[in-house]
């Protein structure tokens, strides 16, 4: 008996847009995957030929890519990021909408003119997506490498810029930031291990029903043309 497939899927904002989606294409999680307080870090779901792990966004897809899980759900800034070879992206999920973004201190945008910009400061968890965005305009990054609290590097001085993540943009109007560039758009992809998806045929049918899932705002009901997929069906 083959083993189950397994579905890389982020922790944070993410989840809670991801979990009706699953449910679209015929995934139910067991509950403790929807509950924040749960330790546990992979869950069962009502499909026996199918396992989900909840893991930090930027760890979904070293996990797929590397083979440990075969599919995931990850932004389109974390593949960027990564660019890995072994990933393949089939489908746009359309959740999880955000930019990418270059933000600084109000009080310096006020005088501050980013085509005047040659050689940049800039605390980011993107080094590469933001050396490589001003690479292409002829500007030098320099790039301090941080995991989160990236508001705090204008205001203590580690850098004069920030390159992250926005949704709202009230994280940086409370930090007295605004965005000057925006660098690019983002949304969650379906991402599937290359090597997997030529390998392990009951992968098609299920990258199917992610798409149905995107296409239909309601659950999908059985019968031709749609359905939950099954690992039985997909065999």
């Amino acid at each position: 008996m083959p083993q189950p497939l397994i579905i890389a899927i982020p922790k944070g904002r993410i989840l809670d847009e991801a979990v009706p989606l699953l449910r679209r294409a015929g995934i139910e999680p067991e509950a403790a995957f929807s509950d924040e307080n749960s330790r546990a870090l992979r869950f069962a779901t009502n499909q026996p030929g199918i396992d989900l792990i909840r893991v930090r966004a930027f760890d979904v897809a070293t996990f797929v890519a590397h083979g440990a899980a075969q599919l995931g759900i990850v932004g389109s800034d974390v593949l960027a990021e990564f660019d890995y070879s072994e990933l393949y992206a089939p489908v746009d999920l359309g959740i999880g909408h955000c930019r990418i973004s270059v933000a600084e201190p109000a009080a310096l945008a006020a005088h501050d003119d980013p085509r005047g910009w040659s050689h940049v400061r800039i605390a980011t968890k993107y080094p590469h997506v933001t050396a490589a965005h001003f690479e292409a305009r002829g500007v030098q990054a320099e790039c301090v490498k941080l995991n989160g609290a990236m508001e705090l590097a204008p205001l203590l001085g580690l850098a004069p810029r920030i390159v992250d993540l926005v949704s709202s943009g009230r994280t940086l109007k409370e930090n007295g930031l605004v965005e000057v560039e925006v660098i690019a758009e983002v949304t969650s992809r379906l991402i599937v291990n290359r090597a997997a998806f030529k390998t392990r045929a009951e992968i098609v049918p299920l990258v199917e029903a992610f798409r149905r899932a995107v296409s239909s705002p309601l659950p999908l009901a059985g019968g031709a043309g749609g359905g939950p997929v099954t690992m039985e069906s997909a065999t």
